[in-house]
């Protein structure tokens, strides 16, 4: 599970460094913070050891979806609480209070999409990188697939992500 977890996250600050580095303006302009980035992007995956996923070879008693809000209890304990907003807005492209209704989902009924510079360009970089695949990157299209099925307004939040980072996808 450390390895995985290591790996996956490394990939994911890799890649979140080399979106910054394509936008020196951001740091020319104090709106981010690059070890800062790297830091919450080697933790924005720490809650899955309270998880049951046994393909990353998880064996905890909640399910995967809630990683994001435990992640950020671990990490606000710790004293890192700008680091848990990463942890518990980076899942798909954000979750809705509606969609956590709609869907039943088993976390506490708040807001989880990402608001900070940070905190999308670290959303936008996990998704290109699975935790039972790694040393992949994940095909473009499949991550529009996989978002697409979380409905028209993940997408949309996806799309924007895109245009933020200024990759040509």
């Amino acid at each position: 599970m450390r390895h995985i977890l290591v790996t996956h996250s490394r990939q994911v600050a890799d890649r979140a460094l080399l979106i910054i580095d394509r936008h020196p303006e951001w740091e020319a302009n104090g709106l981010i913070d690059r070890q800062f980035v790297e830091e919450a992007a080697m933790l924005h995956d720490i809650g899955i050891i309270f998880c049951d996923a046994p393909k990353i070879h998880c064996r905890g008693a909640h399910k995967y979806i809630e990683h994001g809000y435990l992640g950020a209890e671990l990490l606000r304990q710790e004293g890192l609480p700008k680091h848990a907003l990463v942890a518990e807005r980076h899942t798909g492209t954000g979750i809705t209070i509606e969609q956590i209704v709609r869907e039943e989902l088993p976390i506490p009924e708040r807001d989880y999409c990402p608001q900070s510079l940070e905190e999308k360009i670290i959303c936008y970089a996990d998704k290109f990188y699975s935790k039972s695949h790694l040393g992949e990157e994940v095909d473009i299209n499949k991550i529009k697939y996989n978002i697409w099925k979380y409905g028209h307004e993940a997408f949309v939040r996806w799309q924007e992500l895109v245009d933020l980072c200024g990759e040509n996808l």
